[in-house]
């Protein structure tokens, strides 16, 4: 009918408004809209803005739903009303809806917009809602079909974002990352406003420049927008061919030559021109290998004095140069007609959706500006889905000294026959608009997996070792120093050592020897006291030899933990761990006046002979000690032939007696010449 306004009829999603939408409505008009979508599938209806006159409850001017197509339809419901709120959507009972709008007599109301959707599609917005609408600073939404609408506006383009008060699909369309025709989902990430946004043209729609704003958006993407390589010189140009070339002698006579390797964006310089402008003109450009193609960017001339450029043009794709392919949108009979450049300066982008999987690109200017001429840059990525491989020529030799209306009128020709031949050689391959192939995709989530796991399995190992390693340095640490080897320790060694020869006296170091008359000598502060601050339980023999084994009746204390050995120089030596005294200490001043003998059984070894007294192991008078062999003095027996081997008892202190002297404070007891230690009283 004559009611009807901007419609955009997709497979899954679509458009729908009144006529003059969003001016005031004329009188008298009607529309009706017939939706389908695939069999067993539902519509959703959810309103944009409505605003349709009431005066007369909905009589004459009204929106009416009804479920199904034709004569069968039933109604869903009947709405009218100025600033009329819908509250959720309106769902239909099978795949065919019928949309109805009537305006009769009123002077008020814009209409409404409407857009719909498969119900699988459940975050379902229209192409009037904007950023500033939501409150998240990250979300997705399904945008539908049609949202390149003339009374909305966006500001901005990619990569720096878009205006929070811009429409959320129209700028889906204008970055590249839904289809006007075909709508689709949209991730939606909000960061804070810039200043200024810059405006562009890109698929067919115009950014505009827009001032500060406090917050902008953007879009979350597959990233294969990349440069393919016109610009950065990675196509060669022997790999960049075209219909025909453009040459003209200049005032000088050198001639120009627009050659087809000239078409390099932001090349500076002359573009590529056709030699004749007509819609049968081609520029190519071989990718070496298969490439996912999802864009490309146009310019003009770029050079004031001549302003050419494409304004449209069509896009042909092939695997070996010589069936082509135009591209289509899916769904579509027709070819895609882009829009190409309105001066010959700026640049213009279109997206490819789905993306295109060529090695061969052509591109065919419909429309222009004075002359065929133009710049480009692909933008795409590589294509990594492997397939069956393919015997491909190319494109066959220019030969420039024929006659170049001849291989333009065979170009044409041949041109027009591929065109007319594509839907039967050739088809629109299935392709999702990602850059990671599906069988990619699984080995990233299995490396995703698997690397963590690997990671933690060997950090665990190490860990492992680490605290053996430690466990064994500290149990080997805790050992005694001074422990002695399993052999060593064993009970036969005690036996043994009794049949081993003993050690005589002039293989052992000499010690420092001290005699009555050498200690009566030293002054009281050249005595020093060497001994620490902890006195042994029991005194230290001084004896020359080697006592082989001490009874039950000795005086004096064995060593704990370590047996003597026939190697050790001392088998009275203590551990470093303890330190005893040299001598005896003194007897306590309330003790007896006699110190007591030192009784030892002597019954394995044989009687001292007479006159052959032990050296004194008593503290000697004055602070000066003699010195010490390691821990302990070891001090060997000195014959005395002033001695008297009868005297068992030293003479008390400060008293004279048999063989005294003045220089001695304490007597030394003498040896007992009996084979048995006993004590006379």
């Amino acid at each position: 009918g004559d009611g009807c306004g901007h419609t955009i009829l997709g497979p899954e999603s679509g458009t729908l408004a009144s006529i003059n939408y969003p001016q005031t409505s004329p009188n008298s008009t009607v529309c009706e809209w017939e939706i389908r979508v695939k069999p067993g599938q539902r519509v959703q209806l959810k309103f944009g803005d409505f605003d349709i006159d009431d005066s007369d409850s909905c009589h004459s001017s009204y929106l009416r739903v009804h479920n199904g197509i034709g004569p069968t339809r039933t109604e869903i419901g009947k709405y009218c009303g100025f600033g009329f709120q819908m509250d959720g959507l309106i769902t239909s009972k099978s795949n065919e809806v019928t949309v109805q709008f009537m305006s009769g007599t009123h002077t008020s109301g814009r209409g409404f917009l409407a857009a719909y959707s498969t119900t699988d599609k459940s975050d379902l917005i229209t192409c009037l809602d904007n950023a500033s609408q939501f409150s998240e600073p990250e979300f997705n939404k399904y945008c539908p079909a049609g949202c390149v609408i003339p009374f909305a506006d966006i500001s901005g383009t990619i990569p720096h974002g878009y205006r929070d008060s811009s429409s959320l699909c129209m700028a889906g369309v204008h970055a590249g990352v839904v289809s006007n025709t075909l709508g689709g989902q949209i991730n939606v990430v909000i960061s804070k406003g810039i200043p200024y946004y810059e405006g562009s043209l890109a698929n067919n729609v115009t950014s505009k420049v827009g001032p500060l704003s406090t917050s902008l958006f953007t879009f979350k993407t597959s990233g294969c927008y990349g440069t393919l390589g016109m610009e950065s010189g990675v196509i060669p140009d022997s790999q960049i061919t075209a219909s025909s070339i453009l040459e003209w002698p200049d005032q000088t006579g050198q001639v120009n030559t627009w050659k087809p390797e000239n078409a390099r964006l932001k090349r500076v310089g002359p573009p590529w021109a056709a030699f004749i402008s007509d819609e049968h003109q081609w520029l190519q450009i071989d990718l070496n290998k298969e490439k996912r193609i999802t864009g490309i960017i146009t310019t003009g001339s770029t050079l004031a004095e001549y302003y050419y450029y494409v304004s449209a043009y069509r896009i042909l794709y092939s695997d070996d140069a010589q069936k082509w392919t135009v591209y289509r949108e899916p769904g579509m009979d027709k070819d895609k007609i882009f829009q190409g450049n309105t001066e010959l300066y700026q640049e213009v982008r279109n997206n490819f959706i789905p993306p295109i999987i060529a090695r061969f690109f052509r591109i065919n200017p419909l429309k222009w500006h004075q002359k065929i001429a133009m710049k480009v840059e692909l933008l795409g990525c590589q294509f990594s889905i492997g397939r069956a491989p393919k015997i491909t020529m190319p494109p066959p030799p220019q030969n420039k000294n024929d006659n170049k209306n001849e291989e333009i009128s065979d170009d044409v020709i041949h041109s027009v026959k591929t065109s007319l031949q594509t839907d039967k050689t050739t088809f629109t391959p299935e392709i999702k608009n990602t850059t990671v192939t599906p069988s990619v995709t699984k080995d990233v989530a299995l490396a995703a997996v698997l690397v963590p796991v690997l990671v933690m399995v060997f950090t665990t190992l190490i860990l492992i070792l680490v605290c053996a390693w430690h466990w064994r340095n500290r149990k080997k640490k805790t050992e005694g120093t001074y422990d002695l080897p399993y052999w060593d320790r064993a009970g036969w060694w005690k036996g043994m050592k009794q049949f081993l020869p003993t050690k005589s006296a002039e293989h052992e170091e000499t010690p420092v020897r001290y005699s009555s008359s050498e200690i009566s000598h030293l002054r009281p502060r050249e005595v020093p006291t060497m001994l620490q601050t902890e006195s042994a339980e029991y005194a230290q023999p001084l004896v020359g030899g080697l006592v082989g084994t001490l009874h039950q009746r000795s005086t004096f204390k064995p060593e704990e933990g370590k047996e003597a050995s026939y190697a050790d120089l001392d088998p009275y030596s203590s551990p470093i761990q303890e330190v005893y005294h040299a001598y005896a200490e003194p007897l306590p001043i309330t003790g007896p006046e006699y110190a007591t003998p030192i009784i030892m059984d002597m019954s394995s070894h044989p009687n001292a002979p007479l006159g052959v007294p032990s050296i004194s192991t008593f503290k000697a008078a004055g602070n000066q000690a003699p010195p010490l062999v390691g821990t302990c003095n070891k001090l060997l027996s000195r014959t005395d032939s002033t001695s008297s081997a009868q005297v068992l008892y030293d003479t008390p202190k400060g008293q004279p007696g048999p063989g005294a002297t003045d220089e001695l404070v304490y007597q030394v007891p003498q040896s007992v010449a009996h084979s048995t230690g006993s004590k006379d009283e």
